[in-house]
């Protein structure tokens, strides 16, 4: 493998704002309501995948993204298959090499992989999705016929802030030029994106104020990840889907606030090779990360 990027330049990303006093800047103002909000600086690092570091991390970020289903795959196996090639793609972190990845961004090439029993499934179990949804069906018929197909899978903590996508996105293409200079399988005609989305829902805790039966159906989908948004405007098909093991679990366990709980649903886009750069450079402009002030 040709020399890659390298990844030990810190990124600054103003982080949420942060109420906790242990980890607060002294110099903050109060607002006028008395109130303390504040402003953590965090320090993101971009690094390769370390196969004897980051197992444990990427496997808990896949069944952060599989969510419910997470339960139908080998997420040890499909771990292992992103960590075999560790200087495609990328593990974010905090304060060094050594700790957990906040995010984590890859492709893996569905083709090449097709014999791998985690990817076997992973497949079987997009392509089922795909077939339940008409928006989606664009993605069984490019799953049918063989094609390259890259799988992107990416995600990251609740509180990262999107801004940590645009490198993410753009140090992939960098990798995947490099990969295929050195004559690796990294071109492809399409790209799969594996998200998830959410709706709010009214709360059973709340059965006593309930809205009227038209408004509770009209549920609008919110994203986890903002730059999913700009993919569609790129994609040649996106949609949402279902978990298996849906009725698993109960809405009101994943309350965001108080009158409301949320169900958190599959996303999936496709996007063809030749409007992949064009999207990221979209993602760039609009999620582009601010430079601490000096």
């Amino acid at each position: 493998m040709g020399k890659k990027r390298a990844r030990e330049e810190a990124a600054s990303i103003p982080a949420a704002e942060n109420r906790d006093g242990d980890r607060m800047d002294e110099d903050e103002e109060e607002s006028d309501d008395d109130e303390h909000f504040h402003t953590l600086q965090i320090e993101f690092e971009w690094f390769n995948f370390a196969p004897d570091i980051d197992f444990h991390g990427t496997k808990s970020l896949l069944r952060q993204l599989f969510d419910v289903d997470a339960s139908l795959f080998d997420t040890s196996a499909l771990a292992d298959l992103i960590l075999s090639q560790p200087t495609i793609g990328s593990a974010v972190k905090v304060d060094g090499k050594e700790n957990d990845p906040y995010a984590i961004l890859t492709v893996l090439n569905t083709h090449e992989h097709r014999a791998n029993e985690s990817m076997k499934k992973m497949m079987a179990y997009l392509a089922e999705k795909a077939r339940a949804n008409d928006s989606l069906a664009a993605i069984d018929e490019v799953i049918k016929a063989r094609a390259q197909v890259g799988l992107i899978l990416s995600e990251r903590l609740i509180n990262v802030p999107s801004e940590i996508s645009a490198p993410m996105y753009s140090m992939l293409i960098d990798e995947m030029e490099a990969a295929v200079e050195d004559k690796e399988p990294y071109e492809f005609s399409h790209y799969l994106i594996m998200s998830r989305a959410f709706h709010e829902i009214e709360s059973t805790l709340d059965a006593d104020d309930r809205k009227p039966k038209k408004a509770r159906e009209e549920r609008v989908t919110q994203f986890f990840h903002p730059e999913d948004e700009i993919f569609h405007k790129h994609a040649l098909a996106y949609g949402n889907f279902v978990y298996t093991k849906e009725g698993d679990v109960v809405s009101d366990s994943k309350r965001a606030f108080q009158e409301v709980g949320i169900q958190t649903i599959g996303h999936m886009m496709l996007v063809e090779g030749s409007k992949f750069e064009g999207a990221v450079k979209e993602i760039n402009a609009l999620f582009k990360p601010q430079q601490p002030q000096q």
